[in-house]
């Protein structure tokens, strides 16, 4: 369950079973939700019963009526999902199976009212916003960026050190985000100078400073953690995009927040079909490979091309970035 507040959908809304699209004001306050439902990304390999979907926007509702709408989807799911089939036991093949319009009469049956017809919105990013930010109560915060989520020490770049020395003097929150990064929350004013300091010490002041392409990248942990894995993600996403940097450079996308993401199996836990360029593992050292989701991840990529080699990557995409430049 996500919620998703315009003009940023860093939550990646059409990816989740149940959404909230926060609609507000011209004061900043909250009119009410657009309730979304039916998304998932996970598939099977050569099983075509099973497959990736985005959410439909089911309706508006106002902040007091959010939870019963949250619950009542809920109790659908329970009452018509599929218990027979584990492959297709969630709530996006219950949604597909249904029509979201059936879905919805279901649901306002439990509800006891009707929906409203959903409010107009609009997405312009789904990425995080790295740097400092002060909030309307004078408290800080820093968005730092951390590959694939991958917080670790290696020879010249001591994060996993430095997160724990400002844990030391740190009294507000360490939060993770939805793409994979982690702001140092609420930093009081008093302390801002001193936990800069230490950012600046340890090199991660900068963390950000790298192409967009990176920035706006994501992976599942895969090998060697994970038993569902086909191929390897974490540990060689980062080697691909330095790859493509050179590509990226000499047709002037460095800056383009290009997204990319990869898998090391079909479950999508990196969300790589809604990426304008996805990788799922299907055997070791090969990948099916999408293209074409949304900048803001809002509609779906297609299959381009099946069992790439990972040696063949870079030959593959290398015209396709020039042609899109």
């Amino acid at each position: 369950t996500v919620i998703a507040v315009p003009p940023s959908n860093d939550v990646d809304i059409y990816a989740h079973r149940l959404g909230y699209i926060a609609i507000l004001d011209g004061d900043d306050k909250i009119l009410g939700y657009n309730v979304t439902v039916g998304g998932g990304m996970g598939m099977t390999h050569g099983n075509e019963e099973t497959f990736p979907r985005l959410a439909d926007v089911m309706g508006f509702c106002t902040p007091e009526q959010a939870v019963i709408v949250g619950e009542a989807v809920v109790r659908v799911q329970r009452d018509f999902g599929n218990r027979d089939v584990r492959t297709n036991a969630r709530l996006k093949y219950t949604v597909e199976r249904m029509g979201i319009d059936a879905f919805r009469e279901e649901v306002e049956k439990l509800c006891g009212f009707k929906l409203g017809k959903p409010k107009k919105f609009k997405f312009e990013s789904n990425g995080d916003r790295f740097g400092w930010i002060e909030d309307h109560t004078g408290n800080f915060h820093f968005t730092m960026f951390v590959e694939n989520g991958r917080v670790r020490d290696t020879d010249d770049y001591k994060m996993m050190t430095g997160l724990r020395e400002i844990a030391k003097v740190h009294g507000g929150d360490f939060r993770l985000t939805a793409n994979q990064n982690l702001i140092i929350s609420n930093i009081s004013p008093k302390k801002k100078k001193e936990i800069e300091a230490l950012l600046t010490d340890y090199r991660m002041i900068d963390s950000h400073e790298r192409s967009a392409m990176r920035l706006n990248s994501m992976a599942c942990v895969s090998l060697p953690t994970c038993g569902l894995a086909l191929a390897e993600s974490q540990r060689y996403l980062p080697d691909l995009i330095s790859e493509l940097d050179d590509v990226l450079d000499d047709a002037g996308l460095t800056h383009d927040a290009i997204t990319i993401r990869m898998t090391g199996c079909p479950n999508g836990c990196a969300r790589p079909y809604i990426a304008e360029i996805g990788f799922v593992g299907r055997a070791p050292g090969k990948y099916n490979v999408y293209l074409g989701g949304g900048i803001n991840c809002q509609n779906l990529s297609k299959l381009y091309a099946p069992s790439v080699k990972d040696s063949d990557v870079k030959n593959l995409l290398s015209p396709i970035i020039r042609d899109y430049a």
